[in-house]
């Protein structure tokens, strides 16, 4: 089974990521009164498909909701669990495959990448009014926020940041062949699949002038690096999308594979090295828990993915430009959204600043490069 390229959005900046540990929501018990997720009728398909796996009666609890994939706790009273599904109402097949996240996690179990384990995948819809998956809860805590990280000393940040990048360049480092998917995706022209398909989106939402965005994308079109071997990527991969222990500090879990496909690995190393550049206060949507004080500088972090994954980054200046590229065309379809009135909730009339922001930093990225 061969899925498409996710060139979605992250859920940086709009929607709710999912998180297979913490927990903070919407309580239900056995009657199962939850927004998609009926206990009862899942109740029946987990005792069909894993006769004696359910110990007791089941409750549950929405982790994370919105317009990404909905998250609840469940649990029996001896496991604890997480299941999946794509938020309510008709979405695309495509950026909520529940199928195709199942498969990346299931097959990097036994990896150096660490994620939670699988339980079950299903694929009809008339169980819960769309496919979901069930995985074991995993211990550790998500960090998206500043606030979220105010526990951790500067060391501590330091070592978990470097600790980051090592579990990105083991994901890397994974043969998609050795784990079963070597046809996740198209690695062939990737790049260059990327650079367009991010001018579509650019396009699509124009509502105002935005001075170097075209020169942005000219000069990343007739740049274009040589990819090495591909490799199994993230797609937004960053602290927020981690779980973290305290004791011992590490990581415990990579989150949110729904943007992952086969492709050029730099790329997943160019989003995590704008995710900790300092955008000041107009970035703080995107930067999040990758300001916490004490976090391994950039040029430390590239040095210690190179050494770490043995990979050549000589050309990351593009990666990082190509990032800022994406970046800046998202919060432009944001802002696009928020001047035709489709936006609800506070804060999108700053959102449109951010955008040049993007852009100039991304251009300087390509000077830098030349």
């Amino acid at each position: 089974m061969s899925g498409p390229e996710n060139t979605g959005k992250p859920r940086t900046l709009e929607g709710s990521g999912a998180s297979a540990g913490e927990s903070s929501g919407v309580p239900a018990g056995g009657s199962g009164e939850l927004p998609g997720l009926d206990l009862g009728r899942f109740r029946a398909y987990l005792d069909e498909q894993r006769p004696g796996l359910r110990a007791g009666e089941l409750t549950a609890e929405l982790i994370a909701g919105g317009r990404s994939n909905l998250t609840y706790s469940v649990s029996d009273g001896v496991h604890d669990w997480v299941l999946r599904r794509p938020p309510l109402g008709h979405v695309l097949a495509t950026a909520h495959d529940m199928g195709r996240e199942y498969r990346v996690i299931t097959a990097l179990r036994d990896t150096a990448v660490p994620v939670p384990t699988t339980v079950l995948l299903c694929a009809d819809p008339e169980v819960l009014g769309a496919p979901f998956y069930l995985m074991d809860r995993t211990p550790g805590q998500v960090l998206r926020t500043r606030s979220d990280a105010a526990w951790l000393r500067p060391e501590q940040a330091r070592a978990l940041s470097l600790e980051l990048v090592e579990v990105l360049a083991d994901l890397h480092a994974v043969a998609p062949e050795s784990v079963g998917l070597a046809d996740f995706g198209r690695p062939d022209g990737f790049l260059t699949r990327q650079v367009n398909r991010w001018k579509k989106q650019l396009d699509a939402s124009r509502s105002r002038e935005l001075a170097g965005i075209d020169d942005l994308h000219a000069q990343l079109g007739a740049r274009i690096p040589e990819s090495g071997a591909p490799a199994i990527l993230h797609g937004d991969y960053r602290l927020g999308n981690v779980l973290v222990g305290a004791d011992p500090l590490g990581i415990t879990g990579v989150l949110d594979w729904e943007m992952s496909t086969l492709g050029d690995p730099l790329t997943d190393l160019g989003l995590l090295v704008v995710y900790n550049h300092d955008l000041g206060a107009a970035g703080e949507e995107i930067s999040g828990s990758n300001s916490v004080p004490g976090l391994a500088g950039t040029d430390e972090l590239i040095a210690h993915y190179a050494q770490h994954g043995g990979r050549d980054v000589g050309r990351l200046n593009w990666y990082v430009a190509l990032s800022f590229f994406k970046l800046a065309v998202i919060v432009e379809g944001i802002h696009f959204r928020f001047v035709a009135g489709k936006t609800v909730g506070a804060g999108f009339d700053k959102i449109g600043k951010l955008t040049p922001l993007l852009v100039s930093s991304g251009l300087n990225a390509l000077a830098e490069e030349s």
